[in-house]
């Protein structure tokens, strides 16, 4: 027989999407694992998608319950869409004989007869299927039987040296339902998953994985988001930008305006993040939407993320101004998804993204930021997240566009729920400003770090021939406060907008 303790690089996949990657390539083979995770975390399940991983690559797998039952087992493999029929299970759980007071133990301490017996129906299923793959549910049992910590981690290292020496992978399962803490095992295994529960104040829960430790492996540390749907569970590696650096030539989009191209100073870089910012109505999804739809015209794909406005009443909307976007999504150029924020993890959305940009896409708008903010846990964390997300995004070469919403109609008091303006390289602003009993719309670049721009205050006006950027307000003062004085002469066309 081939000895285990020998050196190995070879990983075994656990089925489960995403955690390969956040394990560095998957599960060492013929090692012990440790998860853990108080009740409705998931462990049963990833368990389960260990093994029938194993059993697509052909392997002998046994799961041996000290707790649920073969019904139990089957029920929560069924409820996901799996057969158990070549998984072996081996249920080691008291009998119902056990509550006739005749057949309760007087002389010896019960936990001397039954850890005894529980051991050796253990090893006996082991020697009799010869599995590759383990699964131990749960450490809480054995730990409850050992009573004494000495006795307990003597029998969890006898364990681990007898399924070591057999070439198993196990992953021992631990609830944390004991009635003490032990983190023993913890020194013992291999690697150690977490898995969390974490409720919030409104909206759906969320689940964390964090590994640990990982013995000899560079993994991707800490929390990452997951689900469990339908198949089980799905983990979304936390984003770290540093690992998608690239140097590449990036060129000019053109917003199909070149009004607007003139004032942004050409165009738009591949790469580049630009913040579309202003209080509410002044058009800032719809100057997204431009963008969006000038490159569809190119024949480049394009994503949307929308946290507020609902789909159909965006592509409504955009139609009235000419904007069919509709069309690219016939031709598969353009994806919209309509996010909850209540129900989606930063994770989750973080690999939404990221596939977007894996099918293609050369444009992604994030509408809105404040939407954004709402699906983060903890407030300071966003600009972490923020950072991260357009980071890889631009290491990518597309081109990002986030709207954000200010607080406030008009003056100079208005403010945002959070200032990104200075990770975004590129700032537009659009204003509410008063004039000849008219409330108007002016547009302006505020930064930009990829070329030179106007400095100008432009008319911005949205109608039913679209959007248009108008001449420069160079005979008023006081726009960006909303209430300007005019020092041109009556009948400019500036003044009246003619």
């Amino acid at each position: 027989m081939e000895e285990q303790n020998s050196l190995t690089t070879d990983f075994l996949a656990t089925g489960v999407p995403g955690l390969d990657a956040v394990l560095g390539g998957g599960l060492t083979r013929d090692r012990l694992y440790l998860v853990e995770g108080e009740p409705g975390t998931g462990k049963t399940t990833l368990a389960l998608q260990f093994l029938n991983e194993g059993v697509r690559h052909g392997e002998s797998t046994l799961y041996i319950t000290l707790a649920e039952t073969v019904v139990e087992l089957r029920s929560v493999a069924q409820s996901h869409g799996w057969r158990m029929d070549h998984i072996h299970i081996e249920e080691i759980i008291p009998d119902e004989k056990i509550l006739d007071p005749q057949q309760q133990y007087t002389i010896f301490h019960p936990s001397e007869i039954e850890l005894g017996s529980t051991t050796q129906r253990l090893l006996a299923a082991i020697d009799k299927y010869q599995p590759r793959r383990v699964v131990l549910d749960s450490l809480s049992e054995l730990q409850l039987l050992a009573e004494s910590p000495l006795r307990y981690r003597r029998q969890v290292l006898a364990l681990k040296q007898y399924l070591s020496s057999r070439n198993c992978t196990t992953i021992f399962l631990d609830d944390r339902t004991a009635l003490s803490t032990d983190l023993q095992v913890r020194s013992v295994a291999h690697a150690v998953l977490t898995l969390e529960l974490v409720d919030q104040a409104y909206g759906a829960e969320r689940r964390r994985l964090r590994v640990v430790k990982y013995r000899g492996v560079q993994f991707r540390g800490g929390a990452h988001d997951y689900k469990i749907v339908k198949g089980g569970l799905h983990v979304h590696p936390r984003l770290v930008a540093a690992h998608t650096r690239s140097d590449s030539q990036r060129r000019q989009l053109s917003s199909g305006m070149p009004a607007l191209d003139a004032l942004v100073g050409g165009g738009l870089e591949e790469g580049m993040s630009t913040l579309i910012t202003g209080p509410s109505g002044t058009g800032k999804s719809s100057l997204a939407a431009q963008f969006v739809y000038a490159a569809t015209q190119r024949g480049e794909r394009c994503a949307m993320f929308l946290f507020e406005e609902a789909r159909n009443n965006l592509l409504n909307r955009c139609a009235n101004l000419g904007l069919h976007l509709s069309d690219a999504i016939d031709k598969g150029l353009l994806s919209i998804q309509q996010i909850d924020p209540a129900e989606l993890s930063p994770g989750e959305f973080s690999t939404a993204v990221m596939q977007s940009v894996d099918d293609g896409a050369r444009v992604v708008v994030i509408d809105s930021l404040n939407g954004y903010l709402n699906a983060v846990p903890d407030e300071r964390f966003l600009v972490i997240y923020l950072h991260e997300l357009l980071t890889y995004l631009g290491q990518r070469g597309v081109v990002s566009i986030i709207v954000g919403v200010q607080q406030g109609m008009l003056g100079v008091g208005m403010t945002n729920a959070v200032d990104a303006s200075y990770l975004a390289d590129n700032v537009i602003m659009l204003r509410y400003f008063e004039a000849d009993g008219e409330v108007r719309q002016a547009i302006s670049v505020f930064k930009k770090r990829g070329s030179s721009h106007e400095r100008t205050i432009r008319r911005f006006e949205i109608g039913k021939d679209g959007l248009r950027v108008g001449p420069v307000l160079k005979d008023f003062h006081g726009v960006l406060t909303g209430v300007p004085t005019y020092h041109g002469a009556a009948g400019d066309s500036a003044f009246t907008g003619k």
